[in-house]
């Protein structure tokens, strides 16, 4: 639950596998918002769009601030995300990992069991692969680098219209 006063948000990470979503939420968001992600339900789960969904309105509900650490690639992923985050007054900010294939094909080869997915979904993911804006719904777009001392930086991008 929010203690200060201010609105939930909702934090919603854009990019390539092996780009430092991940990364990123555990060094910056971790704490203050809860990570909904369909890479922690099992393999098996059947309808995981759904299931996400339903606990991203559960945690929105409460009163919790969200991040969705997907890949997140295009409108069809973020219209339902800012949807039901409008239906809660929720304030939406997009976290805009720009795309570096050649950088994601090696942190991904570094990874082991699960958390390495074929090289040929980091391509199909970067054909899909749309820079957001304000004018997707947005309220706030953040690009997000990699510091090259093993953190990052970041930067606003844009105004709102």
């Amino acid at each position: 639950m929010d203690t200060n006063g201010a609105r939930p948000e909702m934090a919603v990470l854009v990019g390539l596998q092996a780009s430092g979503k991940s990364t990123f939420y555990r060094e910056n968001l971790s704490g203050r918002y809860a990570l909904v992600s369909k890479d922690l339900f099992p393999r098996s789960a059947r309808r995981k769009q759904q299931r996400q969904m339903r606990l991203i309105e559960d945690l929105l509900v409460s009163g919790s601030p969200v991040a969705v650490d997907n890949t997140n690639p295009s409108l069809e992923e973020w219209t339902p995300l800012i949807r039901v985050a409008r239906a809660h007054g929720v304030r939406v900010t997009a976290y805009w990992f720009p795309p570096d294939v050649t950088g994601s094909l090696r942190r991904n080869a570094a990874r082991e069991g699960r958390a390495r997915v074929p090289d040929v979904g980091i391509h199909a993911t970067r054909s899909r692969l749309r820079e957001p804006t304000t004018a997707d719904g947005f309220d706030a777009v953040v690009e997000v680098r990699f510091d090259g001392k093993g953190g990052f930086v970041t930067r606003p991008v844009g105004t709102p219209d």
